[in-house]
């Protein structure tokens, strides 16, 4: 029993929920407006959309691939549905999202193919997929940007679930745009520990020969995995062009690293076969604290790059050494 507790006590998610305790308390010491609920509404904001991106990037590592395609089809998606909603002036959420998601699936059915049945590296096929959704975006789609989002659309973004005025007046409010990362957290969770196909995932992930001799399709939940990852990176590209209220051709380009890091630092083995929802929720909120709130305690931006480069190489590292030690004890 004792063993089991102090096991628990160790794990990367403890580690990281450790550091983000002891990160606050020192803002907090040091600059009193860390304390008050505002910060917690404005790290809610700057999480959505990398949360949205973290589910499906996990679901991805723990089944032993990688995905760094889902920022481009993410800009290729949204830009794509809303170049199409302004030219015929539809003005429907729910018509943003479906043709997206629906372009998203079939990148990931493209991504699922060349891992799948192909057997091309994960980290091959999907840069080639992502430089092909790119290519495309700015070779057939134009590189403007649109701020005349349709006003039934726009109405998303200044729905709230409630207000918070701080002690100097300020008023913050809570997009229902939370909604979305926070019910995909609850369905990764139940999927993955709670249903067959999260079994199978943890399987392949762990090892596919092995999978596939106890009796896993593997090919099959591949082709899940993807075409969910695809569907998510267009879930996640629509949400935040209407939570900035623009579309933008590369405005999510580059973020494939910063969120495998939080993945991975939220105790993901890149190696797969192991993950959890609440250790990438931590790791997310770490690195959105350390990119949106050292500032302040007068620590310059330059600076936050450093010590997020610190932190993803530290928890990296810690992940890296505790998948060897399992990996050492189980051949004992």
């Amino acid at each position: 029993m004792r063993t089991q507790i102090t096991k628990s006590l160790t794990t990367n998610e403890a580690i990281v929920v450790y550091t983000i305790v002891a990160l606050s308390l020192a803002i907090g010491f040091i600059n009193p407006a860390f304390r008050e609920f505002s910060t917690a509404i404005t790290l809610s904001r700057a999480m959505l959309v990398t949360l949205i991106f973290a589910v499906l990037e996990m679901m991805v590592i723990v089944s032993g691939g990688i995905d760094v395609s889902f920022p481009a089809i993410a800009c290729f998606s949204s830009y794509a549905t809303l170049r199409l909603i302004l030219a015929f002036d539809i003005d429907s959420v729910f018509f943003f999202y479906a043709v997206a998601g629906v372009m998203g699936i079939a990148f990931g059915l493209v991504n699922a193919f060349l891992i799948a049945k192909m057997e091309l590296p994960a980290l091959i096929a999907t840069l080639g997929v992502s430089s092909v959704a790119n290519g495309a975006t700015l070779a057939f789609l134009g590189t403007k940007e649109y701020s005349n989002i349709p006003e039934g659309i726009d109405q998303l973004s200044k729905t709230f679930l409630f207000s918070y005025t701080n002690s100097n007046g300020i008023t913050f409010q809570m997009t229902s745009l939370i909604l979305i990362p926070l019910v995909l957290l609850i369905l990764a969770y139940v999927v993955l520990r709670h249903t067959m196909l999260g079994r199978g995932i943890y399987a392949i992930g762990g090892d596919r020969f092995a999978a596939r001799i106890a009796g896993f399709n593997v090919t099959r939940i591949q082709y899940i995995i993807y075409m969910t990852a695809g569907f998510l990176a267009a879930v996640g590209g629509v949400t935040y062009t209407i939570l900035m209220r623009q579309g933008s051709p590369q405005n999510l380009m580059g973020s494939e690293m910063m969120v495998i890091a939080a993945v991975v630092v939220g105790g993901t083995r890149i190696t797969g076969g192991h993950g959890t929802v609440f250790g990438t929720l931590s790791g997310v909120l770490l690195i959105a604290i350390v990119q949106n709130n050292l500032i302040m305690v007068g620590v310059p931006t330059h600076f936050q790059s450093f010590v997020v480069g610190l932190i993803i190489v530290l928890g990296t590292g810690i992940t890296s050494i505790r998948a060897k030690r399992v990996a050492n004890s189980s051949k004992v």
